[in-house]
């Protein structure tokens, strides 16, 4: 056991020095102060029961420094039973930029967030399609730089960063680690030409490439994944197209969950759909993942239990440990956050049977979403 603990830990090790290097080879993204930006964006939202935040986003756009001629917004309510509609419908009437409102009724199969986001791309007027979530703030320079990537790169598909907004508690700070190194290895992943993960709280493609991969086709049955399974169809077709925002002014910002019950629940729905990956890949880095997790518990029991070294297990923590602090250092220092690495050490010690608990409950491809029971 001790050597099997040792040979998963040396490949995660080596996986995660690869990801270190796709994530620094990644350039930075600059926009010119002469760049003249002639590409019209449509920016869907795809919401349900956001009262408490969608006038904050809908503000933040109307600080862009994007031409209003060139851009629109389109909100796409996935029957939300609180007061999203009205408040939504109330900035119409004083927003310059072309606002648009589109109920979506809960009624059948076709509910949820991919019919909703469906609905918003087949109403859009723009080239490019942004996407965000209706608890998320965007930047001043938002659009801008993602007309930029696009226009200097053709790319197909555009990840941007993620980011918490400013955590309080510890279980949020804990949380900012955590999250940083799933946008790292997601943009690393792209920077290696295997994508993997993205966040759709930050994405952006043409809207003729959604319809030339026959946009959700296929994964229809699972309600998570508009993003990744769109990423993933993107890069089988054309191969090298895919790209990573690397700008920090394209940073979208999302709050932290509060609760560890909202936390695990968003998680479970974001593993539910590994299992219907076409691609091997994310299957066997998130095997890996839980892997290496699942021996270094495993085998915390047998020292317990007077089975194992504790040498072994010593070592095991340790290269992990090490690791994830080189990886997550250059990553938070991106996001101006390295005062957070401290922050990975705690972690470690419910990160091991957090991974395992959210790898199975998401085999089981349920969970609760914003009050709706979701089987996939």
């Amino acid at each position: 056991m001790a050597v099997l603990l040792i040979v998963i830990v040396l490949l995660y090790t080596v996986y995660l020095l690869v990801c270190l290097k796709g994530w620094l080879k990644t350039p930075f993204t600059e926009v010119p102060v002469a760049h003249q930006p002639k590409t019209k964006l449509s920016v869907i939202i795809a919401v349900r029961n956001e009262a408490e935040n969608i006038q904050n986003l809908l503000k933040d756009l109307a600080q862009q420094t994007y031409p209003e001629s060139l851009f629109e917004v389109i909100i796409i309510d996935d029957s939300s039973d609180d007061v999203t509609a009205s408040l939504v419908k109330d900035f119409i009437e004083k927003a310059f930029y072309p606002l648009h409102y589109i109920y979506l009724p809960d009624v059948s199969q076709k509910s949820g967030k991919k019919a909703a986001v469906q609905a918003g791309i087949d109403r859009a007027s723009g080239e490019l399609l942004l996407f965000t979530d209706g608890d998320c703030r965007v930047q001043p320079n938002w659009l801008i730089c993602f007309e930029y990537k696009y226009s200097t790169t053709q790319a197909r598909f555009i990840s941007g960063p993620v980011f918490f907004q400013e955590p309080v508690s510890l279980f949020e700070k804990l949380q900012v680690v955590e999250f940083a190194a799933l946008i790292g290895v997601g943009a690393a992943s792209i920077a290696n030409k295997m994508p993997t993960m993205c966040n759709g709280a930050n994405i952006a493609y043409p809207k003729a490439v959604f319809a030339e991969v026959n946009g959700f086709e296929g994964n229809e049955q699972i309600a998570s994944g508009d993003d990744e399974f769109l990423l993933h169809k993107v890069h089988s077709r054309y191969p090298g197209s895919v790209a990573f925002l690397k700008a920090p002014k394209a940073v979208v910002y999302t709050p932290a969950k509060k609760e560890v019950t909202d936390f695990f629940a968003q998680r479970v729905r974001w593993g539910s759909k590994w299992p219907a990956y076409k691609s091997w890949t994310p299957k066997l880095i998130a095997l890996l993942v839980f892997g290496v997790n699942f021996l270094l518990l495993f085998c915390l029991v047998l020292w317990v239990g007077g089975v194992l070294s504790g040498g072994w297990l010593f070592c095991g923590f340790i290269l992990k440990i090490g690791v994830d602090l080189l990886f997550l250092h250059k990553v938070l220092l991106f996001f101006h956050k390295q005062k957070y690495w401290v922050y990975i050490i705690p972690l470690q010690i419910v990160y091991v049977p957090y991974v395992i608990l959210t790898a199975l409950f998401a085999l089981r491809g349920n969970y609760s979403w914003k009050g709706r029971i979701i089987k996939n």
